[in-house]
């Protein structure tokens, strides 16, 4: 298979049969990296270790952005360099089931709890907003929409929101699933003290700095 050929560095004419034909290996292998699906696992992956705690995605994505800003000259991610606004966007048309209207509900109680909150679109297909620093990711998957909180360990949560990523030392998730009610009041305050812990650890490390 392709990751026997990675893995040992030889040649794909050099494959064993026993992994079948090699042109046949090749050809499905060289698809599956046009279309980004190595791509998609990776990041999959990195959601869920960091959900376990098992990984520090924000210094994950800050070494990778670090690499990108060195290869791909500031381009844009994105079809045809669209926002990250119009990304999202597009991602909601695209589910067009109970999903979609759930991340596009949360993204509404976003906007509502902070006015100053920053859409982002990372790890090409994670809806992520920010305010000095990630506030939360809107993950979509088959059966769930989930909401991951890059601090929920560090804020209270009166309401019980948090119900899934509940092991890890940093992060907290809400796992929206179809029929599920929001509790929009108790979403936006917890929203609030995501943005408000956020701005307090930048004060005290520009005070540090200072």
């Amino acid at each position: 298979m392709g990751f026997w050929v990675l893995n040992s560095g030889a040649q794909w004419r050099e494959m064993p049969e026993r992994y079948g034909k090699w042109e046949t290996v090749y050809s499905r292998f060289a698809r599956w990296r046009r279309e980004g699906l190595f791509d998609r696992i990776l990041e999959r992956l990195h959601l869920r270790l960091d959900a376990e705690g098992k990984i520090d995605l924000d210094t994950t994505m800050k070494k990778a952005t670090t690499t990108m800003k060195k290869t791909t000259s500031g381009l844009k991610e994105g079809k045809g360099g669209d926002s990250p606004s119009q990304l999202i966007d597009a991602k909601i048309k695209e589910l067009s089931d109970w999903r979609g209207e759930t991340l596009a509900r949360v993204r509404i109680l976003i906007k509502q709890a902070d006015s100053e909150v920053v859409e982002e679109w990372k790890w090409r297909g994670v809806p992520v907003w920010s305010h000095a620093g990630i506030i939360c990711t809107g993950e979509t998957y088959k059966n769930v929409v989930k909401m991951t909180f890059a601090k929920g360990a560090s804020l209270e949560d009166p309401s019980s929101l948090f119900n899934s990523s509940l092991e890890g030392n940093t992060r907290r998730a809400i796992d929206f699933h179809e029929g599920d009610k929001i509790d929009e009041k108790a979403l936006k305050a917890l929203i609030r003290a995501a943005v408000a812990l956020n701005t307090s650890s930048a004060a005290q490390r520009a005070g540090t700095r200072a």
